[in-house]
């Protein structure tokens, strides 16, 4: 054989198995650092496809806002840009406006129930409508039950709430909740929060105890209030063009990875839930929490706002929430 025959042979099998290594790419984006309940479901998640495939599909993970703000993510899953994201259910109602019943203040009694509806019936008619969007919703997380942190004071009643500049997330749902209650909501992306905390440019936000403790929210906010007024969900999302590219035992290895990650997000949760509140007490904030009288009350002053809610979610919606066992 000669040298240039050789040559092309070499460069053949050398092409041959670069060809069987390679992997393709997949993004995925999250608000939260590494180490936080999107980074733990993140993990879990790429684990079970990359062993499911045997390595084909090389999950490259962007933390922290790394491809932007929530929305921009979701977008670029529409656009086919980005693959896989882990989406608060806050920014979800700008895509699906029916999963913006899930963020109802005071809807859900416990873990219990929100887990029963998300996993249930009305849970999954609502995963299902996101395909009308260009995306593929695969499974709901889990954050926690939202809590507000502030600067100016404990939260007790409606009228503590009243001027407070709170960051909200650019949620409807919310941003009418905070209106009613007479608090002066302020829409914000996740990125700008912490500066936006420290230049006093709002005075608190609110957040499940995961959010608090990992975005480490003792540094620039000293009043913890347990309000747990509102539930707030996630969501395990793949960009429709990606996933309609995969074949079916593929798509079946990144549905139950979704399954993998929803488990290992609730068991952040669950530890979180356990043991938050005490490291952020010892980080120095003071904490109250509402008496059931109190909540009962803040609910009497939503009432506008669950008017509201009806008509625009349906009363008969909102009745198999609040019925769910």
């Amino acid at each position: 054989m000669s040298f240039i025959a050789r040559g092309l042979m070499a460069a053949i099998i050398a092409g041959s198995g670069h060809a069987a290594l390679a992997q393709t790419e997949v993004k995925l984006g999250y608000a939260l650092a590494p180490a936080s309940h999107y980074g733990v479901a993140a993990e879990a998640w790429e684990a079970h496809v990359e062993e499911a495939t045997e390595g084909e599909y090389d999950f490259v993970h962007f933390p922290s806002s790394g491809l932007g703000g929530e929305r921009e993510v979701i977008e670029g899953l529409q656009l086919g840009t980005v693959e896989t994201t882990i989406a608060s259910s806050g920014t979800l109602s700008n895509f699906v406006p029916e999963a913006g019943v899930f963020d109802i203040p005071f809807l859900f009694r416990d873990f219990d129930h929100a887990r029963a509806v998300l996993d249930g019936p009305v849970g999954q008619e609502i995963l299902a409508r996101f395909e009308d969007v260009g995306l593929k919703a695969l499974a709901w997380g889990e954050q926690g039950f939202r809590h507000i942190t502030n600067n100016r004071g404990p939260i007790n009643t409606a009228e503590d709430l009243a001027g407070l500049k709170l960051r909200t997330m650019e949620n409807p749902t919310h941003i009418t909740a905070f209106e009613t209650l007479g608090a002066a909501p302020t829409p914000m992306a996740w990125p700008e929060v912490i500066g936006a905390l420290q230049q006093g440019t709002i005075d608190g936000q609110e957040n499940p105890l995961t959010v608090i403790t990992s975005a480490k929210l003792s540094e620039v906010q000293e009043h913890l209030t347990l309000s747990g007024h509102v539930y707030a969900p996630t969501v395990f999302l793949v960009s429709l063009p990606f996933w309609e590219g995969l074949s079916e035992d593929e798509q079946q290895d990144f549905q139950e990875g979704a399954i993998a990650a929803q488990s290992a997000m609730r068991a952040y949760v669950d530890e979180i839930e356990a043991s938050g509140l005490e490291q952020l007490k010892a980080e120095g904030m003071s904490v109250n929490e509402l008496s059931s009288e109190e909540r009962a009350a803040f609910r009497e002053a939503l009432a506008p706002a669950y008017a509201r809610y009806a008509e625009e979610y349906g009363s008969g919606l909102i009745d198999r929430i609040v019925a769910a066992e």
